[in-house]
């Protein structure tokens, strides 16, 4: 037995003048088509969120704001810049 779920959706009038004219030009229904659009989208994998990091190119100098944190001394340095707390 098919169940089906009654729901009310809205969309933009023009998507909706699109999606009824797209389906009529297709000899299907405006509900097939919707059907059509949920279902690929919901059958792609989830895409994991990324973070952009932000990348440094250090001066031809070699100075800069980052520090080489394999270097102990100079990342000493840097945490004391400021002074002692």
């Amino acid at each position: 037995m098919l169940v089906c779920m009654r729901t009310t959706i809205n969309l933009p009038d023009g998507l909706a003048e699109a999606a009824k004219a797209r389906a009529a030009a297709e000899g299907r229904t405006f509900t097939s088509l919707v059907e059509q659009g949920l279902r690929a989208v919901l059958d792609q994998p989830e895409e994991a969120s990324r973070v952009e990091l932000p990348v440094f190119d250090p001066p031809p100098d070699g100075r800069g704001m980052l520090v080489d944190i394999a270097d102990s001394q100079a990342l000493w340095e840097a945490l004391d810049a400021d002074g002692p707390r």
